[in-house]
């Protein structure tokens, strides 16, 4: 089981997101890791996971069983920079 910990600068996110109660309780499924569903890995980036929540991408990083939310995006309409 991975410990999971949210950021400051998810937190804050999260209290803005109208969903942000939703969202939280849906990262509880990131403590199963990697046997969740709609965790993606990621390449050239900073972070290196993200978790899909409808509109919304759980950025994240994993070291040593712990696991560090760093930022919550809204997707609106994809591009080149869209993570």
């Amino acid at each position: 089981m991975v410990e999971i910990i949210f950021q400051p600068k998810a937190m804050k996110q999260l209290r803005k997101i109208p969903q942000g109660i939703e969202i939280y309780e849906r990262c509880a499924e990131l403590k199963h890791f990697p046997y969740c569903r709609n965790v993606k890995t990621l390449t050239n980036h900073k972070y290196q996971y993200r978790f899909r929540v409808g509109n919304y991408r759980v950025l994240f990083n994993i070291q040593n069983d712990i696991m560090s939310i760093v930022s919550i995006e809204e997707v609106r309409k994809r591009d080149d920079n869209t993570y």
